[in-house]
């Protein structure tokens, strides 16, 4: 089986590939503008005929497009998060028709959610960011695109690798350049938002079975840990693995929050559709996923704090 991952330099994408790469008789083809790719290929600029060109050349069974942009202003958003996935379904349909593809998509699809409630897929998609809004076009691109495809709707990912943009990469970071001053002070934003947070290899297994699943998916699968928990809590476990003595200063006004969670106070999906038709559940707790933030972030530093 050969399997095409776009984006597998990503923080996600590195994971996908790493637990597909370990499947028997699969080779993992790794697509991209990078220069490590074997298969070159950029979604915010090529066109669908040049894109189907490649395709046909690599011959996939299955695409795993974990190719995204977090950051940037709006027009980037768009070519890589919107755009991209419509000229690959274009692609698809004409070089690869029998190919399944798995397109990773965001919970910030759906938008602020009402406190208590896990929000299944068919409920409705009110993204309140451009990166919310794009993702979900991408979605939209997938989905009437009439390729054998499935979104898999990602809650917040955390675990080993985690990057220095994202909250989680970047409260370690703090940490560690921190340590156990007791003067030490770290000012964050707001932390009293509820996030349901994924562990990434939790996402790599999900990515794994829908790639290999027989037959069609439902269009969009909610990936995440079913449950919300404050980001207060995911702050506080990565402090006490870092024997962190000092002070955690919070900013209320939001003026230190980031912009993708904006205004969302409260997100949390239903993972019952993804247990049904994959046979997925998360494995891994928020425990998990920090340990084995901090225990990676140790050995790249090459350091041994507790």
């Amino acid at each position: 089986m050969r399997i095409l991952v776009l984006g597998h330099t990503g923080y996600l994408g590195a994971h996908v590939a790493e637990r597909l790469r370990a499947l028997p008789t699969v080779r993992v083809l790794r697509a991209g503008r990078s220069p490590g790719a074997e298969v070159r290929i950029d979604l915010a600029a090529d066109r669908p005929e040049r894109l189907a060109t490649t395709l046909a050349a690599a011959a996939p069974d299955a695409v795993v497009n974990c190719a995204g942009a977090t950051g940037g202003d709006p027009v980037t958003l768009a070519e890589v998060n919107a755009r991209g996935p419509a000229a690959l379904c274009a692609a698809l349909r004409e070089a690869a028709p029998a190919a399944r593809l798995v397109h990773l998509g965001s919970a910030a699809e759906y938008g602020p959610g009402a406190f208590g409630v896990r929000v299944g897929e068919a409920a409705a998609t009110r993204p309140i960011t451009p990166y919310g809004a794009t993702k979900l076009a991408g979605t939209v691109a997938v989905n009437t695109s009439g390729v054998d495809g499935v979104v898999l709707r990602v809650g917040n990912p955390v675990g080993p690798g985690a990057p220095a943009g994202g909250l989680p990469g970047r409260i370690t970071g703090l940490l560690r350049a921190a340590g156990p001053d007791p003067a030490a002070v770290l000012r964050l934003g707001d932390l009293s938002a509820y996030r349901d947070f994924v562990d990434v290899r939790d996402v790599a297994r999900a990515v794994e079975l829908a790639v290999t699943a027989p037959g069609p998916l439902p269009p969009v699968l909610n990936i995440s840990s079913g449950d919300a928990v404050p980001v207060r809590d995911l702050v506080r476990g990565l402090a006490r693995r870092a024997d962190f003595r000092g002070r955690i200063e919070e900013d209320a006004s939001g003026a230190a929050g980031s912009l993708r969670s904006a205004q969302v106070s409260w997100q949390c999906s239903d993972v019952t559709a993804a247990a049904t038709a994959l046979g997925w559940r998360p494995a891994l707790q928020l425990d998990d996923m920090l340990a084995s933030l901090w225990e990676a972030a140790d050995a790249r530093d090459g350091s041994h704090v507790a």
